[in-house]
């Protein structure tokens, strides 16, 4: 059996830190709403700067 070394060779996954980063701001934002989050809150939240079509979902 093989054992990891003890002394940090930890692989860190940036991309993934930085989804659950996300993901965690998303939680926090849901939660401290009275209502149900919007698109645009949620894009706000996400950073994303895309422009939706008005009928999409």
């Amino acid at each position: 059996m093989r054992v990891a070394p003890v002394g940090g060779t930890a692989v860190q996954d940036h991309v993934a830190l930085a989804e659950i980063e996300l993901c965690g701001e998303l939680i926090i934002a849901a939660s401290a709403a009275p209502e149900r989050l919007s698109l645009a809150s949620i894009d706000e939240v996400l950073r994303v700067t895309e422009e939706r079509e008005p009928g999409d979902r």
